[in-house]
């Protein structure tokens, strides 16, 4: 028989996001914050590290926050959000 593997349960905040996994609780309570370079569009940091950067950051680099009043306004950033989420939520 296969097995589905860990359940888990993310919720994309406009404030917060969380991710849950099933036996493990929740391992991830994070601002919904992305920092990226606007150059190479590489993400830079995630959650806290990024929420820090805020109003603090050069020219080049970007902090955002891509859930507005609940409603995802940048789903390319989101989808590299989940990404992260689900490596993090898995360890």
């Amino acid at each position: 028989m296969f097995s589905v593997g860990k359940k888990i349960g993310i919720d994309l905040g406009t404030t917060n996001s969380l991710v849950y996994v099933e036996g493990k609780g929740i391992v991830f309570n994070e601002p919904s914050v992305v920092a990226i370079d606007k150059e190479s569009g590489r993400i830079l940091a995630i959650g806290t590290e990024a929420r820090d950067m805020l109003g603090r950051t050069p020219g080049s680099i970007s902090a955002i926050r891509p859930v507005e009043n609940g409603v995802i306004a940048d789903y390319k950033i989101v989808e590299s959000m989940l990404k992260f989420y689900v490596r993090e939520g898995l360890w």
